[in-house]
């Protein structure tokens, strides 16, 4: 029996008193959207706590778009944190949406984003709360149609089986075609397995359970991803791609929160996509083309949201804001407009070059903070294998043009473990760290240089699908942990600090990257061994991921470590960001040569094939410089 629509949050208020942050769980912020009246009913989930979920721009945008639709309403829930979660186990309190209160499994699509690999188990977590089904095969007539989207859908095989269809790609035209076509289909009376037959239909649509795993021919021990016998669905499924970015509203918040989030600001998506080419970097495959918004839109999105939330902070996001062609300009119109009013602007990241200091001087003002800088490798033979296309002089001259400028702190960010590299490598960032630091010596006047500091931050590589990496395997663990001891004893100043991110974490990313449909048993079994928000260093613990791998007859390290062949048919190569297989092959062998790749968007096309395959090309409203 289906679940009834009806405001339960009489049964949730008693436990507020009792747990951490009890503002995660009530309704009625301001800007809230919903219409308690409609015909159809999209929950979205994002599957961590409140204040991390709130500001992420995809629900944001799908929340949007969903409830501008006539006979559409799209509410939010987020996964309880575990005192919450435990309590309304105990009281028999389903998990609710926010804006209603209504119990999750009475809507009649439930939507989870997918942001990253180490949120598998919350999957399960929000679904079992809900009293849903965890596995989508066991789901009946009566329960909701659960489908997934998000940044890290390109290798969907091992989370497959909790989802009844996937989304690929980018959403905010995907996902009001799905809700409309399930609502057409629900009120004319289709069974749910001729509702998910029509959804396959939906370009860019995944639905795993009309697929199965084949092991025939060249192959990883995972198998490949092939249509089930007599099943009409393509055998690649394309990624959906917005071609018109510039026509859809860059102001995509509406929710001002009760709790200070992660990320408490107002947020503009100025671009969309990167042309950079770093070999390591899934999202610079997977939100190709480029796409830029123009200095008006940004500006007006800029003054309607700060009028419409109350925010003094605004940040400019996209994978590479200072690569805009008008960056400049927008920077210049805003520090004008905001000028006097305690608003300030935020960029997240700098170029690794002078122009990325000038534009962080355009939103510093007088409070110079830290500055972030992303050299990824420290030394140029190693940033060439990766296409990092910046030199140490290009550090040098920003290192310099920082310091001159009024910064004393620098955060370095780096990787551990990239192909190709070797102990000279590890060393080589210690020694770029301490550089940094004598530049500072050479340019800060000598009473102020107590205040210097230089952070390094090295992240394990994690090789990902649908990158000129994905064939890697990924570093032993153990090997990992000796690079990170040489690295700390590699630094001789005082003036630089080293934090690195911990193995066992990157070891179970890493599995969950390059896994297939195997790996459901692992991630069920770890879930059902208390697995939930893995993401948190307080939470996660790799001895019950192992012990789940060893019940499933898995060897975590293999799946880690193994390298691919090129012949190889992948897990996921059933699902594509519209990259020709043939370029990742080439850019992979670049990468044994040490040969570099341009960015498109400065010099001419690669070859990736994106453009041609997504019937999209490159949008730029400025003319970009070298």
């Amino acid at each position: 029996m289906r679940v009834e629509y009806r405001d339960r949050f009489s049964e949730l208020e008693p436990l507020l008193s009792h747990v951490e942050k009890p503002s995660r769980y009530i309704d009625h912020e301001w800007g809230a959207l919903s219409s308690p009246d409609a015909q159809h009913r999209v929950c979205l989930i994002y599957p961590d706590v409140y204040e991390v979920g709130l500001p992420n721009q995809g629900i944001a945008i799908l929340y949007n778009v969903l409830n501008q639709q006539e006979g559409e309403s799209c509410e939010r829930s987020y996964v309880p944190w575990v005192d919450m979660a435990d309590a309304m186990r105990a009281a028999g309190v389903p998990l609710l949406s926010l804006e209603g209160a209504a119990p999750v499994a009475s809507f009649d699509i439930v939507g989870l984003h997918v942001p990253h690999e180490m949120a598998a188990t919350n999957y399960l977590e929000a679904l079992d709360l809900a009293g849903i089904p965890i596995l989508a095969a066991e789901r009946g007539e009566d329960d909701p149609i659960v489908i997934a989207g998000g940044p890290s859908v390109y290798n969907p095989e091992p989370i497959s089986s909790f989802f009844d269809a996937m989304l690929i790609g980018e959403g905010e035209e995907h996902i009001v075609e799905v809700a409309l076509e399930h609502r057409r289909l629900r009120d004319a009376g289709a069974s749910r397995s001729e509702i998910l037959r029509a959804l396959a239909k939906i370009p860019g649509t995944y639905v795993p359970s009309l697929y199965e795993v084949c092991h025939e021919g060249p192959c990883t021990r995972h198998g490949y991803t092939v249509p089930r016998a007599g099943e009409d669905v393509p055998s690649v499924v394309y990624k959906r791609v917005v071609r018109d970015f510039g026509a859809t509203d860059p102001l995509s918040q509406s929710v001002v929160p009760f709790a200070q989030l992660v990320h408490d600001r107002l947020s503009i998506e100025i671009l969309r996509g990167c042309a950079r080419g770093c070999r390591f970097c899934q999202a610079g495959i997977t939100y190709r083309p480029v796409r830029e918004r123009t200095a008006d839109q940004v500006v007006s999105a800029v003054t309607r949201g700060l009028a419409r939330t109350g925010y003094d902070e605004v940040s400019l996001t996209s994978l590479s804001t200072t690569d805009h062609s008008c960056c400049s300009q927008i920077l210049s119109r805003l520090n004008r407009r905001l000028d006097d009013t305690g608003i300030s602007v935020s960029i997240p990241s700098q170029r690794l070059d002078s122009f990325g200091v000038d534009m962080a001087l355009e939103v510093a003002g007088e409070k110079k903070g830290g500055l972030t800088f992303a050299p990824e490798a420290g030394s140029q033979r190693l940033r060439d294998i990766i296409n990092k296309n910046v030199t140490e002089d290009d550090l040098e001259r920003a290192a310099r043009a920082a310091f001159e400028a009024g910064w004393r702190r620098m955060k370095l960010y780096f990787m551990m473990g990239l192909p190709g590299e070797t102990d000279d490598d590890i060393v080589a960032i210690a020694q770029l760290a301490e550089r940094v630091v004598e530049i500072a010596h050479e340019v800060v006047p000598k009473g102020q240089r107590g205040g210097i500091s230089v952070s390094i931050s090295v992240s394990v590589f994690i090789p990902k699908a649908q990158t000129p990496f994905q064939w890697c395997g990924q570093l032993d663990d153990a090997e990992v942990k000796r690079r990170q001891k040489l690295l700390v004893s590699s630094v001789t100043s005082r003036q630089v600090r080293v934090h690195y991110h911990d193995a066992d974490t990157s070891l179970i990313e890493a599995a969950l990257s390059r896994c297939g449909r195997d790996f459901v048993p692992v991630i069920v079994g770890a879930w059902k061994r208390g697995a939930r928000f893995d993401a948190w260093t307080e939470q996660f613990d790799l001895g019950i991921w192992e012990q789940a791998a060893q019940e499933a007859g898995i060897d975590l390290r293999e799946v880690s470590q193994e390298t691919f062949g090129l012949e190889d048919r992948l897990p996921w190569e059933h699902v594509s960001p519209g990259v020709a297989p043939g370029f990742l092959q080439r850019e992979w062998r670049r990468a044994l040569e040490g040969k570099t790749t341009s960015d498109c968007t400065r010099t001419s096309c690669t070859g990736c094939g994106i453009c041609p395959t997504l019937g999209a090309k490159n949008i730029l409203v400025g003319e970009r410089g070298e």
